[in-house]
């Protein structure tokens, strides 16, 4: 007769983790200031007419514009050199590595012609709004988040604020919810499997082991049995449901009997004394009987196969037979 095997399991509970992963924030351009560098302005903005108009009229044809550029600045310079006004270079431009002669833009501890201050990845000019720096260069906004921040495990994007870090992955905190029913977690946290999330409920009903017996989900103490697992108080003779409190059963089509109950099944019980006939057996009549029960209903005497009569659903020896009913 097969036995019991008692294992205890329960499904972990994995632990989500809301902490904030810092993120970096945008940083400013310092401030273009001073009354010489206005008039500088104006200077080069009168330079810049200039030259609209050599365009215009095909002079300096030819010629690349930047150094046509370069050109009419070193004649401004000139000029206001005799005039006796010397304009000194606020620095040199990082990206052209030219002087600087009017608005300057400090960033990076570095600095740069206003117009040459560009997102590394797009080229778009970052001198009037906030920008992000990462490995030495300036970012856009949008490309810097596209190109450097966490991606949600869910939707893929990238990540701009709050991280929250679950299953070795990033996510969106509105995203991160239950696979199955899309819940929000609650409490209870969650449980994992084949690396996604699911609340309690759906975990349990999609993926915990099923009683053999009430078919509800196993989540504490089991039994292992007939190649299932069953809660211990579903454990039970299939026909009078008592425990089998001698640590074995038996099995008839895949289910548990006690020994009472699998014999009558088997319809191996003793019909003199109504219980399992295990050992020796005599068959009479379409019923089984122990050997030692094999006797006449009215001596007593023990019968022997082909030498009783019945009468009444009752055997008699040959004698008691004649006896009673002759």
């Amino acid at each position: 007769n097969p036995g019991l095997e008692a294992v205890a399991t329960a499904p972990s509970l994995s632990a989500m983790s809301s902490t904030p992963e810092p993120v970096p924030k945008p940083l400013l351009p310092s401030p273009p200031p001073t009354k010489a560098a206005r008039q500088l302005d104006e200077l080069l903005a009168d330079l810049g007419h200039t030259q609209s108009k050599l365009a215009a009229t095909g002079q300096g044809a030819g010629m690349p514009t930047e150094s046509l550029l370069d050109n009419m600045l070193g004649s401004l310079t000139r000029d206001l050199q005799e005039l006796g006004i010397t304009a000194t270079p606020a620095g040199i431009c990082t990206a052209c590595c030219k002087p600087i002669t009017g608005k300057v833009l400090t960033a990076l501890g570095k600095t740069w012609h206003p117009e040459h201050f560009t997102c590394a990845r797009c080229g778009r000019e970052l001198d009037k709004g906030p920008f992000f720096e990462q490995g030495g260069q300036a970012f856009c906004e949008e490309d810097y988040h596209q190109a450097f921040s966490p991606r949600c495990a869910y939707c893929a994007g990238p990540i701009r604020e709050k991280v929250l870090t679950a299953l070795e992955q990033t996510w969106h905190p509105e995203h991160f919810f239950c696979a199955h029913c899309g819940k929000a977690f609650g409490d209870e946290g969650f449980l994992e499997h084949d690396a996604k999330p699911y609340c309690y409920q759906d975990f349990l009903a999609m993926f915990a082991p099923k009683c053999q017996g009430c078919k509800r989900p196993v989540i504490d103490n089991f039994l292992s049995a007939l190649q299932g697992v069953w809660h211990t108080e579903c454990f039970v003779c299939t026909e009078c449901l008592t425990g089998f409190t001698s640590a074995s059963f038996f099995e008839l089509e895949g289910r548990p009997y006690c020994e009472l109950h699998f014999h009558q099944r088997q319809g191996t019980i003793c019909h003199g004394c109504g219980r399992p006939v295990t050992g020796r057996c005599i068959t009479a009549l379409g019923r089984r009987y122990h050997p030692e029960h094999f006797v006449c209903a009215y001596c007593l005497g023990r019968l022997h196969k082909g030498t009783f009569r019945e009468c009444g659903d009752k055997m008699y020896c040959q004698p008691c037979h004649d006896k009673l009913f002759v």
